[in-house]
């Protein structure tokens, strides 16, 4: 049996061709697309400034974010709810299912980095229609 190896993907390396929200771009770094067969997905995460994402979840996968630089705004639940403030130096943690939104209000770039978890190595985003928390 063939040991591990330690990868390191370069900036420079990173995949946009990933799955997408509107109003955001992931940008992978740990994924089967760049060979390497593992059970997360790792990748970052832009919202520009006075942008919005889609409504989405993730399916079966479970999320974690990490706000590298700005701020963000996220709104969560059935309706659309539920919100929180996260500043630089925040982790977010994103149960599998979850409904929600990113919300980047602020003039400064919101970069996060994200780790999804489960069966598929890659990201499972399940976009909403933009009124769906209206219809609700």
């Amino acid at each position: 049996m063939q040991q591990p190896s330690i990868r390191v993907v370069r900036h420079e390396r990173l995949d946009s061709s990933t799955a997408q929200t509107p109003g955001s771009q992931r940008f992978a770094a740990i994924h089967s697309g760049a060979g390497i067969e593992s059970p997360i997905w790792g990748g970052l995460f832009l919202v520009k400034p006075g942008a919005s994402t889609g409504i989405h979840h993730h399916g079966e996968q479970h999320t974690i974010a990490y706000v590298l630089t700005g701020s963000s705004f996220i709104r969560w639940g059935e309706r659309g709810e539920f919100n929180a403030t996260l500043e630089a130096g925040d982790f977010l943690y994103v149960p599998a299912w979850i409904l929600h939104q990113e919300v980047n209000p602020f003039q400064r770039c919101l970069l996060r980095m994200g780790c999804s978890s489960a069966a598929r190595p890659n990201p499972i985003v399940v976009n909403m229609p933009d009124d769906f928390w209206m219809m609700k």
